[in-house]
């Protein structure tokens, strides 16, 4: 009788079983791995984003920071935000850089106050690995920041100023105009696209007064009241933003002034001022789109902290004139496509 071999068996066995271990052993290092990496993406912080408007009440950086913190939301970011006291406060923005950098955000979006004033300050951020973009209002020089996301204001000045000369053609004309401080970036090229629009320069005869009205209701009022002191035959009104208008208005009218003898224009689009053109107060505005600089940052430093990539250059957010009557010659769309596209 042969004897059965038993031998190779065995072998065989004891292989299945090693393997059986060392799989085993592969999938447990593969799901704890697994698991590691869901509880370091859990445990990450979120990405910082850091926004610094001039003023917290302007229903324009009001807008822009509603914008910001919905993009931030959306994207699982943490939006960080301070605000200077009034559109002339350098310092307050610059503490809030030196605060955001310190704090660890990936970006700085800021609606600069002065052109040079903070200039800086966001170079020691961006030293430090920061992505500074620029909302709204241009530094000075413009390369003191990664980018710009804005309304090419200067365009914005010139489509109101062209729209207050076909308004006014064929009278005489006496020019009122409210700016903010000296220094506001965005309140030059706004003031100089006017002039450029309205056909003049800086100077001109025409040009009875030009005050500061800080971009505010009743600053804007007293600011109209004087330049009524030194000129009451003002009949067109530049302003810098609607506030400024509404506060110019309130002038006018305490003086007598009717609204079909003055002619106001202004830059914005918010809700309140697209109202005041349907009712007459504003004759035409320039507006801009704050919710869309404020997103479209966010996204790009975002991006910036995912992947490393820069944004960089100026991108045109994009400006449309909104006027009650159409005048030959000036683009522009309705009170409607207005209050659908507003903010406020």
């Amino acid at each position: 009788m042969q004897q059965r071999r038993t031998g190779g068996s065995s072998r065989q066995t004891g292989r299945l079983l090693l393997s059986a271990l060392v799989l085993a052993f592969a999938g447990s290092v593969v799901l704890a791995s697994v698991a590691g990496a869901k509880t370091s993406t859990q445990n990450a912080e979120p990405i910082k984003v850091g926004l610094i408007t001039k003023d917290v009440t302007n229903p324009f950086f009001v807008k822009m920071r509603q914008g910001a913190t919905a993009q931030a939301k959306k994207l699982g970011a943490t939006l960080v935000y301070a605000a200077g006291k009034n559109s002339s406060d350098n310092a307050s923005q610059i503490a809030a850089i030196e605060n955001m950098t310190t704090a660890g955000v990936k970006g700085i979006l800021i609606t600069v106050a002065d052109a040079k004033a903070e200039n800086a300050a966001i170079r020691k951020a961006r030293r430090a690995g920061v992505l500074v973009i620029a909302l709204d209002s241009p530094t000075n020089p413009t390369t003191a920041v990664d980018a710009l996301f804005a309304t090419n204001n200067f365009n914005a000045g010139v489509l109101i100023g062209k729209y207050a000369r076909a308004a006014t053609r064929g009278r005489t004309v006496t020019i009122g105009m409210l700016d903010e401080h000296a220094g506001s970036s965005v309140g030059k090229l706004r003031h100089d696209g006017f002039l450029k629009g309205f056909g003049i320069k800086n100077g001109d005869s025409q040009i009875a007064c030009v005050g500061n009205g800080q971009g505010q209701t009743a600053p804007s009022q007293t600011a109209m009241e004087n330049c009524l002191q030194k000129s009451p035959r003002i009949n067109v009104v530049y302003t810098i933003n609607e506030p400024s208008a509404k506060g110019a208005w309130n002038a006018l009218k305490n003086a007598g002034k009717t609204k079909a003898a003055t002619t106001i224009v202004s830059v914005d689009g918010g809700c309140a001022g697209v109202r005041n053109v349907k009712s007459g107060i504003i004759d035409a505005t320039s507006q801009q789109y704050p919710l869309r600089m404020a997103s479209r940052g966010v996204t790009a430093v975002v991006n910036f902290a995912k992947t490393g990539t820069k944004v960089s250059g100026y991108t045109d957010t994009g400006v449309n004139l909104i006027a009650l009557r159409r005048r030959t010659g000036v683009p522009s769309k309705g009170v409607t496509y207005g209050l659908a596209n507003c903010w406020g």
